[in-house]
């Protein structure tokens, strides 16, 4: 017999929630309201610090809770839960270690993410020109941070993969999500989008045997694999697709929405 417990389940942003042009599938949103209406939960379950989960399009959707920064921040109806700030002296010397081995540093904080434009060019590019134009008045140079920011994460830049000294030499207190050989995210230890779920399904008092997570790519992992069913977008990457319960149709041909009603969520 299905449990009739109430459910909780988690979005991530890029490439499953919306594409790279910020569209929201239509059948997206009505599947989500369908969802909460049902009487069970929705969470935003993002890489993306707060700062960087601001645009209307999304809150407008409805959701019950934001999990940001790879678990660094949670938030309950509006509630702040638990936030980790690393450490600005662990932060500066971070952002030091970084440009020595020629990683260029995007600093990700709960009010503001902070990078030059003009480094390594990376203004020009598609992604920087992305967060410029997301961000607003949010973005914030760095030399704005060493003087009062604080950060939860850091993504950054990095040529052919990056030097693996680099990686070595901030594992005691980072572990890198690489997403392709010129991206990569640096997470404090001990937190995930795992963890960050953990610990909502503690305060909501929701079985992980209740809970669902739909991802597509490297920085899903853990959340596919903590769930009670994690569901892989078709467009996802081979890795999410191994590590998922479930493959959905991709997001133009509304995964989500399929996904839900395949588990009887709506």
């Amino acid at each position: 017999m299905r449990s009739t417990a109430k459910k909780a389940v988690f979005f991530d942003i890029d490439g499953t929630l919306w594409d790279r042009y910020n569209v929201i599938p239509e059948s997206t949103i009505e599947g989500i309201r369908a969802l909460r209406a049902a009487g069970n939960y929705a969470f935003i379950c993002t890489g993306r610090t707060r700062s960087f989960v601001q645009h209307p399009k999304l809150h407008a959707v409805g959701f019950d809770g934001v999990l940001a920064g790879c678990g660094t921040h949670i938030e309950y109806q509006g509630e702040l839960l638990y936030y980790h700030k690393i450490d600005r002296s662990l932060a500066i010397d971070t952002l030091h270690t970084f440009r020595k081995y020629d990683f260029f540093p995007i600093l990700e904080g709960k009010d503001y993410i902070y990078f030059n434009e003009e480094e390594n060019g990376f203004g020009e590019t598609p992604y920087g020109q992305k967060l410029i134009r997301e961000l607003g008045d949010r973005l914030r140079r760095v030399d704005v941070f060493l003087e009062e920011g604080e950060v939860s994460k850091f993504s950054c830049g990095m040529k052919d993969g990056g030097d693996p000294e680099c990686f070595e030499k901030l594992s005691p207190h980072f572990h890198p999500l690489v997403h392709n050989p010129e991206v990569v995210e640096f997470v404090p230890n001990g937190h995930s989008k795992a963890t960050g779920i953990q610990k909502i399904c503690e305060y909501l008092g929701v079985d992980l045997a209740d809970t669902y997570a739909f991802g597509d790519s490297v920085n899903d992992l853990e959340m596919l694999r903590v769930v009670g069913t994690g569901i892989a977008m078709g467009n996802g990457t081979e890795d999410a697709k191994e590590m998922a319960d479930y493959i959905t149709s991709d997001i133009y041909e509304d995964g989500i929405y399929n996904g839900l009603k395949h588990f009887e969520l709506i």
